[in-house]
């Protein structure tokens, strides 16, 4: 199974006021159409972690590779590039923009890619919130619709630019338990009928035990 991530080598550490290892040889991949979470307690690294793969943390040590292409080392413009176009993201809160609908929030990493017109975007816009089942909510300002649905307007809006892998950081960390089997479910069936890779940061035992597999971590390190 070829590998969407895969990380090798990873050390990150802190050096004031005197240096603290906070990720200490870290090595894993990801497969095409793998959904996979990460656990731990608190300050264990999992942030901090997810922060370096997604390329927003550039000082480390390792090596890390996307799509069988090694990122580490690029420059700023270029891993900007390549999050845009490879990475969605779908996080603990929605920051959606309260001003804009809901297919204009949709829209927004598509225009900022540039590669398509504005026709293409907006009808892939519709094609993912229809996906999610709130196609109906497209042109609602998105302060005026429910927390749940907020949540599905980040997920369609982090899959615009049909990214090869979604990264979520407590992305049902805000929600009901009703609302996270959705979002749950959502990320099973991208997984499943999308091949899409899915890599989620959670506290939350019940989401995780229903992912493909766990990485637990403790004190910086990768346990099981």
């Amino acid at each position: 199974m070829e590998a969407i991530l895969r990380a090798e080598h990873i050390f990150k550490s802190f050096k004031k006021p005197v240096e603290i290892q906070i990720l200490n040889d870290i090595s894993f991949e990801i497969a095409k159409g793998e959904f996979v979470s990460i656990m731990g307690k608190s300050g264990c690294g999992k942030s901090t972690l997810l922060y370096i793969l997604s390329t927003m943390d550039t000082d480390y040590t390792g090596k890390l590779f996307l799509d069988g292409q090694l990122i580490s080392g690029e420059t700023p413009d270029k891993l900007a590039l390549i999050r845009n176009e490879k990475i969605g993201f779908v996080f603990q809160f929605h920051y959606l923009l309260a001003e804009f609908t809901v297919l204009e929030n949709v829209m927004l990493p598509a225009k900022k890619l540039g590669i398509k017109t504005y026709q293409e975007i907006e009808h892939d816009a519709m094609l993912k919130l229809k996906l999610l089942g709130i196609d109906d909510q497209a042109l609602k300002l998105s302060s005026r619709i429910s927390g749940g649905q907020k949540q599905r307007v980040a997920i369609a809006r982090a899959l615009i630019n049909n990214p090869s892998i979604i990264m979520g950081d407590e992305p049902t960390g805000n929600l009901d338990s009703k609302n996270s089997d959705i979002v749950f479910d959502i990320f099973k069936e991208l997984s499943v009928e999308e091949h899409l890779s899915l890599l989620v940061v959670t506290h939350d035992s019940d989401f995780a035990k229903k992912t493909d597999r766990i990485i637990e971590m403790g004190d910086g390190k990768i346990i099981s």
